[in-house]
Protein backbone atom coordinates (compact mmCIF):
# COMPACT_ATOMS: atom_id res chain seq x y z
CA UNK A 1 0.00 0.00 0.00
CA UNK A 2 1.27 3.46 -0.84
CA UNK A 3 1.80 6.06 1.80
CA UNK A 4 0.23 9.47 1.36
CA UNK A 5 3.43 11.14 0.17
CA UNK A 6 4.18 8.71 -2.67
CA UNK A 7 3.19 9.09 -6.30
CA UNK A 8 0.69 6.61 -7.65
CA UNK A 9 1.93 4.51 -10.56
CA UNK A 10 -0.32 4.52 -13.60
CA UNK A 11 -1.43 0.89 -13.56
CA UNK A 12 -5.08 1.47 -14.39
CA UNK A 13 -5.46 -1.79 -16.25
CA UNK A 14 -4.73 -3.68 -13.04
CA UNK A 15 -7.28 -4.02 -10.29
CA UNK A 16 -6.21 -2.78 -6.89
CA UNK A 17 -9.38 -3.42 -4.87
CA UNK A 18 -8.95 -3.06 -1.14
CA UNK A 19 -11.33 -3.38 1.77
CA UNK A 20 -10.90 -0.52 4.24
CA UNK A 21 -12.06 -0.21 7.82
CA UNK A 22 -10.33 2.77 9.41
CA UNK A 23 -10.31 6.52 8.88
CA UNK A 24 -6.60 6.46 7.99
CA UNK A 25 -7.10 3.73 5.38
CA UNK A 26 -10.00 5.63 3.80
CA UNK A 27 -8.05 8.90 3.78
CA UNK A 28 -5.04 7.21 2.17
CA UNK A 29 -7.27 5.62 -0.47
CA UNK A 30 -8.97 8.97 -1.16
CA UNK A 31 -5.60 10.58 -1.77
CA UNK A 32 -4.50 7.69 -3.99
CA UNK A 33 -7.69 7.79 -6.07
CA UNK A 34 -7.59 11.60 -6.35
CA UNK A 35 -4.02 11.38 -7.65
CA UNK A 36 -5.12 9.04 -10.45
CA UNK A 37 -7.55 11.64 -11.84
CA UNK A 38 -6.64 13.21 -15.15
CA UNK A 39 -10.02 14.80 -16.00
CA UNK A 40 -12.52 14.74 -13.17
CA UNK A 41 -13.30 13.98 -9.57
CA UNK A 42 -16.87 13.35 -8.48
CA UNK A 43 -17.75 13.39 -4.78
CA UNK A 44 -20.94 12.54 -2.92
CA UNK A 45 -20.59 13.24 0.79
CA UNK A 46 -22.56 13.81 3.92
CA UNK A 47 -20.64 16.92 4.96
CA UNK A 48 -17.16 17.02 3.40
CA UNK A 49 -15.63 15.20 6.34
CA UNK A 50 -12.72 17.22 7.66
CA UNK A 51 -10.76 14.01 8.26
CA UNK A 52 -10.82 13.30 4.52
CA UNK A 53 -11.34 16.38 2.37
CA UNK A 54 -9.46 18.89 4.52
CA UNK A 55 -6.27 16.83 4.53
CA UNK A 56 -3.18 18.48 2.92
CA UNK A 57 -2.36 15.51 0.66
CA UNK A 58 -5.90 15.39 -0.69
CA UNK A 59 -5.95 19.15 -1.23
CA UNK A 60 -2.61 18.94 -3.06
CA UNK A 61 -4.00 16.26 -5.41
CA UNK A 62 -7.05 18.42 -6.17
CA UNK A 63 -4.94 21.55 -6.72
CA UNK A 64 -2.59 19.64 -9.02
CA UNK A 65 -5.49 18.35 -11.12
CA UNK A 66 -7.08 21.79 -11.45
CA UNK A 67 -3.89 23.69 -12.18
CA UNK A 68 -2.41 21.14 -14.59
CA UNK A 69 -5.55 20.53 -16.68
CA UNK A 70 -7.57 23.43 -18.06
CA UNK A 71 -10.52 21.08 -18.61
CA UNK A 72 -10.52 19.52 -15.12
CA UNK A 73 -13.88 19.32 -13.39
CA UNK A 74 -14.66 18.55 -9.77
CA UNK A 75 -18.30 18.15 -8.75
CA UNK A 76 -19.38 17.78 -5.15
CA UNK A 77 -22.82 16.84 -3.79
CA UNK A 78 -23.29 17.57 -0.08
CA UNK A 79 -26.13 16.29 2.08
CA UNK A 80 -25.48 18.50 5.13
CA UNK A 81 -23.99 21.81 3.91
CA UNK A 82 -24.57 23.70 7.17
CA UNK A 83 -22.20 21.45 9.09
CA UNK A 84 -19.61 21.77 6.31
CA UNK A 85 -19.70 25.57 6.40
CA UNK A 86 -19.58 25.62 10.19
CA UNK A 87 -16.41 23.51 10.22
CA UNK A 88 -14.39 25.91 7.98
CA UNK A 89 -13.20 23.22 5.60
CA UNK A 90 -10.14 24.14 3.50
CA UNK A 91 -11.59 22.23 0.54
CA UNK A 92 -14.48 24.72 0.50
CA UNK A 93 -11.97 27.58 0.48
CA UNK A 94 -10.06 25.90 -2.36
CA UNK A 95 -13.34 25.52 -4.26
CA UNK A 96 -13.99 29.24 -3.89
CA UNK A 97 -10.52 30.06 -5.22
CA UNK A 98 -10.82 27.57 -8.10
CA UNK A 99 -14.52 28.07 -8.79
CA UNK A 100 -14.15 27.52 -12.54
CA UNK A 101 -13.04 23.93 -11.76
CA UNK A 102 -14.90 23.02 -8.55
CA UNK A 103 -18.68 23.16 -8.14
CA UNK A 104 -20.67 22.36 -5.02
CA UNK A 105 -24.35 21.45 -4.92
CA UNK A 106 -26.68 20.61 -2.07
CA UNK A 107 -28.33 17.23 -2.53
CA UNK A 108 -31.95 17.69 -3.52
CA UNK A 109 -34.30 16.89 -0.63
CA UNK A 110 -35.86 13.95 -2.47
CA UNK A 111 -32.45 12.21 -2.50
CA UNK A 112 -31.38 12.72 1.11
CA UNK A 113 -32.24 9.09 1.83
CA UNK A 114 -29.01 8.11 0.04
CA UNK A 115 -26.61 7.28 2.85
CA UNK A 116 -23.61 6.28 0.77
CA UNK A 117 -20.51 8.39 0.28
CA UNK A 118 -18.12 8.01 -2.61
CA UNK A 119 -15.44 9.63 -4.70
CA UNK A 120 -14.82 8.73 -8.32
CA UNK A 121 -11.77 9.77 -10.34
CA UNK A 122 -12.42 9.99 -14.06
CA UNK A 123 -14.69 7.02 -14.76
CA UNK A 124 -12.63 4.23 -13.28
CA UNK A 125 -11.21 4.77 -9.78
CA UNK A 126 -13.50 4.77 -6.75
CA UNK A 127 -13.64 4.89 -2.97
CA UNK A 128 -17.09 3.79 -1.80
CA UNK A 129 -18.69 3.70 1.65
CA UNK A 130 -22.21 2.28 1.81
CA UNK A 131 -22.82 4.24 5.03
CA UNK A 132 -21.36 7.75 5.05
CA UNK A 133 -21.10 7.80 8.82
CA UNK A 134 -18.89 4.67 8.95
CA UNK A 135 -15.32 4.08 7.78
CA UNK A 136 -15.99 0.67 6.21
CA UNK A 137 -15.21 1.10 2.51
CA UNK A 138 -13.84 -0.39 -0.65
CA UNK A 139 -11.34 1.31 -2.90
CA UNK A 140 -10.08 0.47 -6.35
CA UNK A 141 -7.99 2.45 -8.83
CA UNK A 142 -9.43 0.50 -11.77
CA UNK A 143 -13.06 -0.49 -11.40
CA UNK A 144 -14.85 1.17 -14.35
CA UNK A 145 -18.08 -0.83 -14.04
CA UNK A 146 -18.67 0.12 -10.41
CA UNK A 147 -17.45 3.68 -10.98
CA UNK A 148 -19.87 4.19 -13.89
CA UNK A 149 -22.76 2.75 -11.86
CA UNK A 150 -22.25 5.28 -9.06
CA UNK A 151 -21.46 8.04 -11.53
CA UNK A 152 -24.89 7.47 -13.12
CA UNK A 153 -26.54 7.76 -9.70
CA UNK A 154 -24.52 10.91 -9.03
CA UNK A 155 -25.49 12.45 -12.40
CA UNK A 156 -29.19 11.80 -11.72
CA UNK A 157 -28.98 13.56 -8.36
CA UNK A 158 -26.72 16.32 -9.71
CA UNK A 159 -29.23 17.21 -12.43
CA UNK A 160 -31.96 18.11 -9.90
CA UNK A 161 -29.80 19.49 -7.08
CA UNK A 162 -29.46 23.24 -6.62
CA UNK A 163 -26.12 25.02 -6.79
CA UNK A 164 -24.76 25.85 -3.40
CA UNK A 165 -24.32 29.62 -3.36
CA UNK A 166 -22.99 29.61 0.21
CA UNK A 167 -19.99 27.59 -0.99
CA UNK A 168 -19.17 29.96 -3.83
CA UNK A 169 -18.95 33.25 -1.97
CA UNK A 170 -16.20 34.25 0.39
CA UNK A 171 -17.45 35.79 3.61
CA UNK A 172 -15.35 38.80 4.47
Amino acid sequence: MLTEGQNVPDNRSETTRRVLSTKDEVRSAMVEVARTASRSITIMTLDLETNLYDHPHFLDAVKYLCLSRSYARIRVLITNPRRTLRDSNRFVYLGRRLSSFIEFRNIHESYTSHHEAFMIADESAIVFRSEADRWDAIADTHEPTMARHYLNIFDEIWAVSPSSHEFRHLRL
